[in-house]
C-alpha cells in the first residue's frame, strides 16, 4: 500500500491534473473510482473525506485529506520538489500561477458537470445548448491563453520554458474536455503544440482518462 489514496474519476480532469503531477513527482498512489454520473461522490463515506462532495480527494495515510486540485499540485510541490512544478523565481511563479488560472479558475469552473447538469434541469438546457454554453467560455479562455503563449518569451517547448509545470498539466486537462465537446482548436496552434508535447511524456500519457481502470472497456 502506497502512502497516498487519490480518490478521483477518470473523466474528471481535476482529478487527471493531479495524476500527472503524482506520476511527474514519482509519487505511488493507490487509485479509488467514484462514477459521478451515479453520484458516488455524493455518499456519505465520500463526504466524510471531502464535504464538497467533489473530486479528486488526496488522502494522506494516517495524517490527513487535501482537496481542491491546484491546492494538491502546489502542496506536492513543496513536498517533493524535484522536478519543479512551479519555477525557482517569483515572476515565473506568478506567470505559471497565471496560466494555469484561465483553465483552472476561469474555464474550467464553469463548464463542469454539476454547471452543465444545472443548466439543463433548471433552465432546460438540451444538448446543443449546454454544447454552446461550453464554446462560449472555453473559446474565451482558449483565446486569452493562445494570445499569451504565442507572444511571450517565456514560453517554450511548454508553457513556461521547456519543462512541465501547472500550467501544462491544467491546459493538457482541459484539451479533453475540448475534445468531449468538438471544439475545432485550429485557432489555437500554440497551445496544440504544447498540448502535443505533453502526450509524448508517460507522465501525461498514463494520467489520460482512456488508461485509468475505471474507464469503459479498460
Amino acid at each position: 500500500m502506497s502512502d497516498y489514496i487519490l480518490h478521483n474519476y477518470f473523466r474528471s480532469t481535476t482529478s487527471l491534473r493531479v495524476r500527472v503531477a503524482l506520476n511527474i513527482k514519482g509519487l505511488e498512489y493507490d487509485y479509488m473510482s467514484y462514477a459521478l454520473l451515479n453520484n458516488d461522490h455524493k455518499s456519505d463515506a465520500y463526504l466524510k473525506l471531502n464535504p464538497q462532495g467533489l473530486v479528486p480527494a488526496l488522502e494522506i495515510k494516517d495524517e490527513t485529506v487535501l482537496t481542491q486540485s491546484m491546492a494538491i499540485l502546489e502542496y506536492l510541490d513543496e513536498v517533493k520538489s524535484e522536478p519543479l512544478l512551479l519555477p525557482a523565481d517569483a515572476l515565473g511563479r506568478a506567470r505559471v500561477r497565471a496560466l494555469a488560472h484561465i483553465i483552472a479558475i476561469d474555464v474550467h469552473p464553469i463548464n463542469n458537470l454539476r454547471i452543465l447538469k444545472y443548466l439543463e434541469t433548471e433552465f432546460g438546457a438540451n444538448a446543443d445548448a449546454k454544447k454552446t454554453w461550453f464554446h462560449e467560455w472555453a473559446h474565451a479562455g482558449m483565446q486569452a491563453l493562445e494570445t499569451r503563449l504565442a507572444g511571450e518569451p517565456e514560453t517554450g517547448k511548454f508553457c513556461h520554458g521547456n519543462t512541465p509545470t501547472i500550467a501544462d498539466i491544467c491546459l493538457y486537462a482541459q484539451m479533453f474536455n475540448n475534445q468531449k465537446f468538438d471544439m475545432d482548436m485550429a485557432a489555437y496552434p500554440t497551445i496544440m503544440g504544447i498540448f502535443q508535447e505533453c502526450e509524448c511524456l508517460p507522465a501525461f500519457a498514463d494520467a489520460a482518462p482512456l488508461n485509468q481502470p475505471d474507464a469503459p472497456n479498460h
